[in-house]
């Protein structure tokens, strides 16, 4: 699935590159667009793409209400045995999905691409301060949420059915704080995850606003904290 807000721009191309690596695969499947509110032609377009192709759906609704309530919206309303989410830039390329699908072995829960293992190829780096950020809101979020996992907002994470359901049932944050809660929910259920090295290149236009979010993560990840496991595992309204 992918969750997309005033996405006119890159959609459309990024679209026809998720269904050419697709219709070359041997499995079923299908791919939900979640347009969180946009004001654009976000709409338009995704709605004309899965007219013309019924694998892909549009789930739409007003206002925008964030990245972390669009994901829980598509991942909830997924059917298949996996479920993929990926972000709208294809920042990581779909064609990475294959290494995601290697280790969904017996066993493993969730699969998440990782940016900082050594393996993984950055082919555009993100600009200097939010990079360097980004690693220090990581040293935070290992310190405080999940220890050991090097990379919680790749947006590139594969999860079985199973896994999925009970993770986002339990999931409330709607901003870009969800990736970390989602995962550190998956560790209080005691599933397994698995990071995998990636192909990433830096794409322009993100959403996310350095001095308005980054604050609001911190302390999203102290409430999170500070809620303890059995609050964070109470099953919250659809």
């Amino acid at each position: 699935m992918i969750p997309a807000y005033n996405e006119e721009a890159r959609l459309q191309p990024s679209l026809v590159k998720v269904r050419e690596y697709f219709a070359a695969q041997s499995y079923p499947w299908d791919v939900a667009i979640v347009s969180d509110g946009s004001s654009d032609r976000t709409d338009e377009i995704a709605a004309a793409f899965a007219k013309d192709d019924p694998r892909f759906t549009l789930l739409s609704y007003k206002p925008n209400r964030g990245k972390g309530f669009a994901v829980r919206k598509g991942m909830l309303a997924a059917k298949g045995d996996l479920v993929l989410f990926m972000d709208a830039d294809l920042a990581t390329p779909i064609e990475e999905t294959e290494k995601l699908l290697q280790h969904m072995r017996p066993g493993t829960d969730i699969a998440i691409g990782s940016r900082p293992l050594k393996e993984s190829n950055l082919e555009v780096h993100q600009p200097f301060l939010r990079e360097a950020m980004g690693r220090m809101s990581n040293q935070l979020v290992q310190m405080l949420a999940v220890k050991g996992i090097h990379d919680t907002q790749c947006g590139f994470k594969m999860f079985t059915r199973e896994a999925c359901q009970e993770v986002f049932k339990r999931c409330a944050l709607n901003g870009f704080s969800f990736d970390f809660e989602a995962l550190m929910i998956a560790r209080d259920l005691n599933l397994k995850i698995e990071e995998i090295p990636i192909r990433w290149a830096h794409q322009e236009g993100s959403k996310v606003v350095f001095w308005r979010d980054y604050p609001r993560a911190l302390k999203d990840l102290i409430a999170l904290r500070l809620k303890g496991k059995q609050s964070r595992l109470e099953i919250r309204e659809p």
